[in-house]
């Protein structure tokens, strides 16, 4: 058993062992920043929260998790202080989620992370391979959410 990685892995293998060397930066970039207590799960709240405030049934529809799921990482960040949770004007029964003054700084943080390690792979794989492979994703991703561009831009900047 020398070798036990497969040489023809499937798209969905690539793109989770991918996306593990991407957490891992923003996890220790984090880390760096005073953010250690952030965990994966937690993302969802950061990618998808307007600063006018979500409910939680609309941030699992755009994260496409379950409730109880979404729950959970709200809770777990507000008892660290990263957001709260107020009453929605619009709306008595419901509340909601809006970053504190600690969780603004968090996005600024996995922003700039990203944007460095985008060009750290741009530098080893080509920026035109890099390029390709973001649209080809974007392209495959709108389309399976319908066409839905809100969806497909989680961040509203294009993706950096």
């Amino acid at each position: 058993m020398e070798n036990c990685v497969p040489t023809h892995l499937s798209l969905g293998l690539l793109l989770r062992l991918v996306h593990q060397h991407w957490t891992q930066d923003v996890e220790a970039a984090l880390e760096e920043a005073g953010f250690g207590d952030i965990r994966p799960p937690h993302a969802n709240v950061f990618t998808f929260i307007h600063p006018e405030g979500i409910q939680v049934s609309e941030l699992t529809r755009l994260a496409h998790v379950r409730k109880q799921t979404m729950t959970q990482a709200v809770e777990e960040l507000e008892r660290l202080g990263y957001v709260e949770r107020r009453p929605d004007p619009n709306d008595r029964r419901a509340r909601l989620v809006f970053l504190t003054e600690r969780g603004k700084g968090v996005r600024p943080v996995a922003v700039a992370t990203g944007r460095l390690v985008d060009q750290r792979w741009s530098d080893i794989a080509g920026s035109e391979e890099i390029d390709a492979l973001k649209q080809a994703l974007q392209s495959l991703l709108g389309k399976l959410r319908g066409g839905d561009k809100n969806d497909g831009d989680p961040m509203g900047d294009g993706g950096s």
